[in-house]
Parts: structure tokens; C-alpha cells; sequence
């Protein structure tokens, strides 16, 4: 296996056709400077032992030691050894609830976005651990499989919104279900969810999906977004807001943290509810919480051990300019004999 350890370093090689250009300047220049005085037959004759090819054989030496020396500084690395990791974890899938009440501003910049910001730092906190997501509204979909790809997580994350689900409503029943039904093997003894709404549930049984869950080992830890008082839901248009959440009678819709529910599910599962505050939203209870439970082996995961191999081309870079050094402009009278560049045929080609 190959990789450059820092890719970012070869757009020095930009540099090299620079110099070329700027060498084949200067050289024409220095020509035209030299024939001033006089023709070239001339001049050829009062510089009888300058090499016409050498300078071109210097150039193209240190051009490749500069090559080699900005490939060395990218440091090309082969991986040649294979080394097996031992993971332990457990397995947290996020049930989040994406109904139109999670619009709702009693907590900033409003209980959807609180709750977004929320997870990503929850997958920032983890370490071995296997994360997915379960979106929520009047249905429950798998907005991401359970994986230790923390980025991907990051990217399905972004792309949630209420929109997500056509249909409208709060099926935490739902919910619970399918986070069981998404987790990997048949050992629940590693796995939680952490299930963030508000708690309205208007389609379903929640406790009994909740008492499901119990039974089998999976905790589920309830984060409560909201205000028991009720607020009501605003509407934006274009970035404004225009109005609020009204019913078919348009009259305005209070919603409101339903604590009683999200404590009645925590119980049945041993996990722990939180309420969700403005200075607070939980985090750092679930985190511990997780961190308490016990790991689960995961498997191996092989790292590739790359190695560096930088030190060939510095080394071949250091050698050309050895070389380099070595060759003057002055003509050599054994290379002369032997004619190996031409300059002979041709200076007899530009005398006749």
C-alpha cells in the first residue's frame, strides 16, 4: 500500500517548469550577449574549450535533484506491516424526533437544531463505540446504519430537517422499535439508545415498545427538549417568520415536554432521563453514562503500519547535486575525442 504522507507538498513541483523556463531564458539571453561581439565561428574559436552540451547536462541534474527533493518532502510511505487492533464498545443508536413541535424556540436557536448540535458533540465524545441514527415524526425511518464512521454520522446529520418525513405526528413506539431492530447481533447487552423529543407522542404505545426494549437489555436513555408550560411553533418563510403552527380550526398549537412519559421509558429501561435546558442539555450525563456500561469486542480492525521513505530520494536528490558539481562548462579533451555529445559534427556542420 501506497499514500503520500503530505500530499499538500507537491504542488511545490510547480517550481521545477519555472526554473527550466527561466534557465532557457537567461541561457538565450547570455547568447545573444556573447555573439555581440562578434560572429559565432569567431567566438566559437576564442572559446575552444567551452562545452556547448554540459551546461544543458548540469540543468538537467539539478532540475532532478530538485524534483527528487520535493517528492522527499511529501515523504512517500509503503505500508508494510499489518497491525490487528482489539475494539471495545457499545453499540448507541440516536432516536430523534423531527415532528413539526421540535420547530418550537423555547429552547435556542429551537429544540430541532439544540437537539442536532447535541448529537454531534455526543459522536465527538465517543471513542470505540458504533453510532446510528433514527429520525422520528408521524413514522420512524433508519437515517443511518449503526458504524464507527464518525464523519458520515457528522454528513446525515447536517441533512436532517422536519421535512425529512412527509408524515406528521410523534411515534416514539415506533422509534424504539426500529432501534432494536437496527442493532447488530443478538447480544443487547451492549447497546443503548438515547431517544431526544418531546415527549407529545401521538400515534403509538411508547411505554410498552419501551417495556420491549427492557426486557431485552437495551437502555434507553430520554433527553426532554422543551418546556412543560407550552409554547407555540413558528412558521418562517424565506428566513422570516410569518405566523404560527395553527390547527384545521386555526386556532394556534401550544406543544409541550410530556416528562412524565420520557421518565416512564427511562425506568423501564434502567437509563436515565434529562431535561434539556438552555445551560444544559444532558450530554454530559449520557456520556457518563455510556461510559459506565460495559464494552462489548467488536472484532479486530487492521491498521496498515506505514513506513516513511523519504531518505531514498533526499539521498538520490544529494547524489545529482554531487554529480553536478563535478561537471564544469570547460570542455573535456577525452569526451572531445569521443564526441559523445556531437559538438564536433556539429561545429564541422556550422563551418561548412
Amino acid at each position: 500500500m501506497f499514500r503520500w504522507a503530505h500530499p499538500e507538498h507537491l504542488y511545490a513541483l510547480a517550481v521545477v517548469p519555472v526554473l527550466l523556463m527561466f534557465y532557457l531564458f537567461a541561457r538565450d539571453a547570455r547568447g545573444k550577449r556573447l555573439y555581440r561581439f562578434g560572429e559565432r565561428k569567431l567566438v566559437e574559436r576564442l572559446l575552444p574549450f567551452a562545452s556547448v552540451n554540459k551546461p544543458w547536462l548540469r540543468m538537467f541534474l539539478v532540475l532532478f535533484a530538485l524534483l527528487s527533493l520535493v517528492l522527499a518532502w511529501a515523504n512517500p510511505q509503503f505500508g508494510s506491516r499489518l497491525v490487528e487492533v482489539k475494539r471495545e464498545g457499545v453499540d448507541v443508536i440516536v432516536a430523534l424526533d423531527v415532528s413539526n413541535s421540535m420547530k418550537a424556540e423555547d429552547i435556542r436557536p429551537n429544540r430541532l437544531e439544540r437537539s442536532k448540535q447535541l448529537i454531534s458533540r455526543l459522536i465527538d465524545r465517543l471513542e470505540n463505540d458504533r453510532i446510528g441514527l433514527v429520525v422520528f415524526a408521524g413514522q420512524a425511518y433508519v437515517q443511518l446504519p449503526i458504524t464507527t464512521d464518525y464523519a458520515a454520522a457528522k454528513l446525515f446529520l447536517n441533512s436532517i430537517d422536519t421535512d425529512i418525513i412527509p408524515t406528521q405526528g410523534t411515534a416514539i413506539g415506533s422509534a424504539l422499535d426500529l432501534c432494536q431492530e437496527s442493532f447488530v447481533g443478538n447480544d443487547n447487552k451492549h447497546k443503548v439508545i438515547v431517544l431526544i423529543t418531546d415527549g407529545e407522542n401521538h400515534e403509538d404505545d411508547p411505554i410498552t415498545a419501551a417495556k420491549k426494549a427492557g426486557e431485552a437489555g437495551v437502555i434507553v436513555h430520554a433527553i426532554g427538549m422543551g418546556s412543560p408550560e407550552g409554547v407555540p411553533v413558528p412558521v418562517y418563510r424565506n428566513g422570516s417568520q410569518v405566523d404560527y403552527l395553527r390547527d384545521r380550526d386555526g386556532n394556534t398549537v401550544l406543544t409541550k415536554l410530556d416528562e412524565m412519559t420520557l421518565q416512564q421509558i427511562a425506568a423501564e429501561t434502567k437509563g436515565e432521563y434529562i431535561r434539556a435546558t438552555n445551560s444544559d442539555d444532558g450530554l454530559t450525563t449520557v456520556i457518563n453514562a455510556i461510559g459506565r456500561m460495559e464494552k462489548k469486542q467488536f472484532g479486530t480492525k487492521q491498521y496498515s503500519d506505514y513506513e516513511d521513505r523519504f531518505q531514498y530520494l533526499l539521498a538520490f536528490s544529494l547524489l545529482l547535486l554531487v554529480l553536478e558539481s563535478l561537471f564544469s562548462d570547460r570542455r573535456s579533451e577525452v569526451l572531445h575525442r569521443l564526441d559523445i555529445f556531437g559538438e564536433n559534427k556539429n561545429k564541422e556542420e556550422r563551418s561548412s
